[in-house]
């Protein structure tokens, strides 16, 4: 999502969701009347043409958007790709729901099954409205002819979508399917793989019959298949990481108790920037040194519970590296994420602590890859 966020622009805000959209449209507009030029249609038709596919995009956006509502997933921001589209969340609890295998792919259907339905609504309106219209006559999608145009833009775009390519819809579906039977890392790999070898396809099927936009969505099929090969295999090991794999077990604690001079004295005798303050046992709040430091100097010696905050984010030791992340940044950065059982704190994980144990992870996970692979040479 970040990389793609590079490469767009703001449009406005809609019912509290910013919306951007990338700017291959801009080059999808030059290429639409260039199109129409070509084939002795105005430019004002190759303007047309490319409000079609724009409005098949908003058609699939607003279906999944709705859909979202209704399984009240509140979006924060959607960015608009030729292809469809990406959201983003307003809270991690949302996100984290989104992620699950079940409702990707609930939210991977919809969006296909919007553009497929209104494709055939247009083409029954058309039948009974223009009956002169020939619905199958090739070409099927240009300028000349934008009302039969608008019917196979949304077939097209729904169909496309289905595949299993990376970043379609089709090919998070299957990249989850995969993912139960063979691991979340080889699942991003094969579909990755099928993405450029479906991109491809599709850029000399829009070669030969011709068909630019076939040749378009496999030219931006085979960008976001490479994306999804170089970015998202981290994310896919990631959420196969639990609190109990990456938290530390050998911390230090504070007392709500202490006076800050003892919490002080403790202090530079750890690594630690920040403690989980406990009253019987129990979490009650976090303190960093830097806090008691300044505490001190303004306010002279108190108890840590005066200066402690009661505020911060928790994670249970199987909750998956993926949703503790978001818990830190959803609390601004937040330097300590207590990991509890009940009231009972049983680790601790820093964003020191996870860029460690997120280095020893990946070498873990190449030395298992090389052994296997010797053994299979075996």
């Amino acid at each position: 999502m970040k990389g793609m966020r590079g490469w767009s622009f703001p449009i406005g805000r809609f019912l509290g969701v910013d919306v951007r959209i990338h700017t291959f449209f801009l080059l999808l507009l030059g290429l639409s009347i260039s199109y129409a030029s070509m084939g002795g249609a105005t430019g004002g038709r190759g303007i047309g043409l490319w409000l079609l596919l724009v409005l098949a995009v908003v058609v699939r956006e607003v279906a999944r958007a709705i859909a979202a509502a209704w399984y009240g997933l509140e979006t924060r921001s959607l960015l608009l790709l030729p292809t469809g589209g990406l959201m983003s969340y307003a809270s991690p609890e949302a996100t984290e729901r989104a992620s699950t295998p079940e409702m990707q792919k609930r939210m991977a259907i919809i969006g296909p099954i919007a553009n497929l339905g209104f494709g055939v609504l247009l083409g029954a309106l058309t039948m009974v409205i223009a009956p002169q219209v020939n619905l199958f006559e090739r070409p099927w999608i240009t300028p000349a002819h934008l009302l039969r145009a608008a019917v196979w833009v949304n077939l097209l775009l729904g169909a496309v979508n289905l595949l299993p390519a990376a970043p379609l819809d089709g090919g998070r579906v299957f990249r989850g399917e995969f993912a139960k039977s063979h691991g979340g890392a080889k699942g991003s790999r094969t579909v990755a793989g099928i993405g450029q070898i479906i991109s491809f396809g599709l850029i000399v099927a829009g070669i030969l019959l011709p068909n630019m936009w076939l040749l378009v969505m496999g030219v931006f099929v085979l960008i976001g298949a490479r994306m999804e090969d170089q970015g998202l295999l981290l994310q896919t090991d990631v959420d196969a990481v639990r609190m109990r794999d990456v938290m530390l077990i050998e911390f230090s604690t504070l007392s709500a108790s202490d006076t800050l001079e003892d919490a002080l004295q403790r202090s530079i005798h750890s690594l630690q920037d920040v403690f989980p303050v406990v009253r019987g046992g129990n979490l009650v709040g976090a303190v960093s040194r830097q806090g008691i430091v300044e505490a001190l100097q303004t306010e002279g010696n108190g108890y840590v519970q005066g200066v402690m905050t009661r505020s911060f984010q928790t994670a249970q030791p199987d909750d998956s590296l993926v949703k503790t992340l978001r818990k830190i940044v959803a609390g601004q950065g937040a330097q300590l994420v207590p990991v509890v059982q009940g009231d009972r704190i049983v680790g601790i994980i820093t964003p020191q602590n996870l860029s460690h144990s997120m280095t020893m992870l990946n070498q873990r996970r190449r030395m298992r890859e090389r052994i296997a692979e010797e053994d299979n040479d075996r």
